[in-house]
């Protein structure tokens, strides 16, 4: 079978068998798929042969790029051993080197390690944490938590509770819990309506606000460090995070911090706390902790929150939570492989770099007449567009302005995806610098044809 004719039968079997997340599957069903067979660095290619930059990660997952040999090979040896065995009454070497490796790289303070799948089950986790940690030390009247506007931590119901973007949780919200809200810093368009340039610490204030009112019932503080992901790549001022935790200290609130799409490398150092110099009482990590090869997720915490879960058999204090596959050995070998590359001598300079072309890159976005706003966090961005520069006033959704230049970025070789209207740009880590300057150029051009089409 020819590649044309194997591509266009696997078109038709995922049309006919398939439904994508995050997708109207009736617009999916009149294109035609990009069906993905293989990958290799910062590229994926096609079932056709055709290569295409992945200027998202895969979703924010791909790490050292793909096919990377040093992980590869540590799967294959553990194939050679075994791929899974329960961690419910038994241990298992990946799991327990990980979990050591874990606790010495992360924020210091945090010293056990508990496993799940994936991001929104790392979060529910420190929620249920949070919450039977409060009750079993005596404050069980702190059952509610507090997040930010704009938030998305996952898509279980907790998680769900937790966030804030209604696209994703709106048609649910008559089964979630109830959450305070506090103004996340959108200072492109300010939740409390000052000028970034006079404004001081309003959100904090507000925050505190509710915090000094509502300290007796919240249980916890959940936050996105530094960068909220997928409101649009919204980042923080400078000092914001640090300020969280301490007034989450002040009043005795639990914090959560949601690293899933900011740990591992992606804003310049190994977790996005450490930019602050904070400390959690949880550190949720999945999406890069295996770069991007496996389904494995981590929620650390301190001894003194799991003390509280020590106890006799018929106290019940254990946390019963669990998922099959935890602390799967594959999953494990994959993120061992993954972090002793991090630790190659020079790894953080190289990124460093990296880091700082793609600022200079990015400023130039900041002169075409149909972008509002750039934001950046190591190599996280976001660009958004907007119809009226002076009046920030937004493409209408019908437009679907953003899709319209990852479609045609697509047709010039890079996978990107948008945000709403923010085209949101997050390759590897392992980019090399003239792929990062191709990616930019793509899209350059396309926001350039598309955007000023749409005006037209």
């Amino acid at each position: 079978m020819d590649d044309r004719k194997k591509t266009e039968r696997l078109q038709r079997l995922d049309k006919k068998n398939l439904w994508h997340p995050f997708t109207q599957m009736k617009q999916w069903e009149a294109m035609e798929p990009l069906v993905i067979e293989r990958g290799e660095g910062s590229f994926l290619i096609d079932t056709q042969g055709r290569r295409y930059l992945d200027g998202v990660s895969s979703l924010w997952v791909n790490v050292h790029g793909h096919a990377k040999i040093e992980i590869n090979k540590a799967i294959i040896a553990q194939l050679g051993k075994i791929s899974h065995s329960t961690l419910l009454g038994l241990g298992n070497v990946p799991a327990i080197e990980l979990a050591d490796k874990l606790v010495k790289i992360a924020p210091k303070g945090l010293k056990k390690v508990f496993y799940s799948d994936n991001g929104s089950t790392a979060v529910e986790i420190a929620l249920k944490m949070a919450f039977q940690y409060c009750a079993q030390i005596g404050m069980s009247k702190k059952k509610k938590f507090i997040a930010f506007t704009g938030a998305y931590h996952g898509d279980t119901f907790g998680s769900m509770s937790v966030g804030e973007i209604d696209v994703f949780v709106k048609k649910y919200r008559p089964l979630l819990f109830k959450t305070f809200h506090a103004p996340y810093p959108y200072c492109y368009r300010c939740p409390v309506k000052k000028i970034a340039s006079n404004c001081k610490t309003e959100c904090l204030d507000v925050f505190e606000g509710l915090l000094k009112k509502h300290k007796a019932e919240i249980a916890a503080c959940i936050i996105e460090p530094l960068i909220q992901g997928a409101s649009g790549m919204i980042t923080s001022p400078p000092g914001f995070l640090k300020e969280v935790r301490r007034l989450t200290k002040k009043y005795g609130v639990l914090l959560i911090a949601d690293e899933v799409a900011t740990g591992f490398g992606r804003t310049g150092a190994m977790f996005a706390c450490e930019k602050e110099g904070v400390t959690p009482d949880f550190l949720c990590m999945a999406k890069g902790l295996t770069g991007g090869y496996l389904p494995l997720a981590a929620t650390l915490t301190t001894r003194k929150v799991y003390n509280a879960f020590l106890g006799r058999h018929d106290e019940y204090k254990a946390f019963f939570h669990g998922h099959t596959y935890t602390g799967n050995q594959l999953g494990c070998v994959a993120a061992l492989a993954n972090i002793s590359l991090f630790e190659k001598k020079g790894f953080f300079k190289k990124l460093e770099k990296k880091i700082g072309l793609f600022a200079a890159l990015l400023d130039k976005f900041k002169g075409l007449p149909r972008v509002g706003d750039v934001r950046q966090a190591g190599l996280m961005a976001g660009i958004e567009l907007v119809k009226d520069k002076k009046t920030k006033e937004p493409f209408r959704v019908q437009e679907m302005t953003a899709k319209r230049i990852c479609d045609a970025a697509r047709g010039l070789g890079l996978i990107i995806r948008p945000l709403g209207d923010t085209i949101v740009i997050m390759p590897p880590l392992s980019v090399k610098e003239a792929e990062l300057k191709r990616i930019c150029a793509i899209v350059t051009k396309c926001v350039k044809d598309i955007t000023e089409r749409s005006v037209n």
